[in-house]
């Protein structure tokens, strides 16, 4: 085995270019699909944790008073799908306003009243859809003394706009990606055999097995694979660093969650699905060329 090791490096080294471009060819294609896997392994756990109870902020009339909350709360409560409730007055949320923007500016200083409102900080029970999410909170919101309930329903009705279109889009562009890493490295593959059709004749000559013959080509198309994939998968690591933080402080206001990698799963999936794509294409270019 270490011979056809040997030799599948000793190709490489050769014929740089080529396994440059066919890497990079991989690589590229695993990100793409990486990426796809990413957005839908967040999303689902994002959608996951609202159905399963997500926070709502409800925002009450200007002509509301304290002695008026048992009964909204009790309204409230009675429509059954909450887990969790909180007042907050306006003065407490003004309070802590000030402390997390007090370095940030003067203008709470010149204030002169007090423009927040009352709110009611709820936790949802589970939910089947966000269709039902929608439908509770427009009942609450239909209560008197509210005047608005706050639950992401902007970025959230886009945020699953965007994953119906990333399912209907993602499938076919992974495999259109795929399907052009795997003609590139079969090419690459028939290239280097082409370079050492005088070697492979007086290999069959001196009686060499067709095994013995195809097994570099093997090795080469298994490293170019599992080396795609993990330049792919580092080049996504390095983006995901960069942007998740901002993505996660966004989310944090509504659920209770976090983006996260790719699973270890997710990745070992990726890489043995680089490696076969390296051999398989291998395995394609030489059955053509020695039919």
């Amino acid at each position: 085995m270490i011979h056809f090791v040997n030799k599948a490096l000793a190709d490489i080294r050769s014929n740089r270019f080529l396994n440059f471009i066919t890497i990079i060819t991989i690589s590229l294609s695993i990100l793409i699909v990486s990426v796809f896997m990413l957005f839908f392994e967040n999303a689902s756990r994002v959608i996951e944790v609202w159905n399963q109870g997500g926070r709502a902020m409800i925002y009450l009339e200007k002509e509301f008073s304290q002695e008026m909350l048992p009964h909204l709360t009790r309204t409230i409560r009675g429509l059954g799908e909450i887990e969790e409730m909180v007042f907050i007055s306006k003065d407490q949320a003004l309070d802590k306003l000030k402390k997390e923007m007090a370095s940030r500016t003067e203008f709470f200083k010149t204030l002169q009243t007090n423009p927040l409102p009352d709110a009611i900080e709820i936790k949802m029970k589970s939910h089947g859809s966000f269709e039902q999410i929608q439908g509770f909170a427009r009942q609450i919101q239909s209560l008197d003394m509210v005047e608005n309930v706050e639950y992401g329903q902007g970025w959230l009705g886009k945020f699953l706009n965007i994953f119906n279109l990333f399912k209907m889009t993602g499938y076919a562009m992974c495999g259109l990606f795929l399907l052009i890493a795997l003609f590139i490295t079969a090419n690459t593959v028939r290239l280097a055999f082409y370079s050492r059709r005088l070697e492979v004749e007086i290999m069959r000559l001196v009686g060499a097995t067709e095994g013995f013959i195809k097994t570099p080509f093997y090795v080469e198309g298994v490293f170019q694979g599992f080396i795609g994939g993990v330049v792919g998968l580092v080049i996504l690591l390095v983006g995901y660093l960069t942007i998740s933080s901002g993505i996660a402080e966004n989310l944090a206001a509504y659920v209770y969650t976090d983006i996260q990698f790719l699973s270890v799963r997710a990745i070992l999936i990726i890489l043995f699905s680089s490696t076969f794509l390296g051999w398989f294409g291998c395995y394609l270019s030489l059955k053509q060329i020695l039919k």
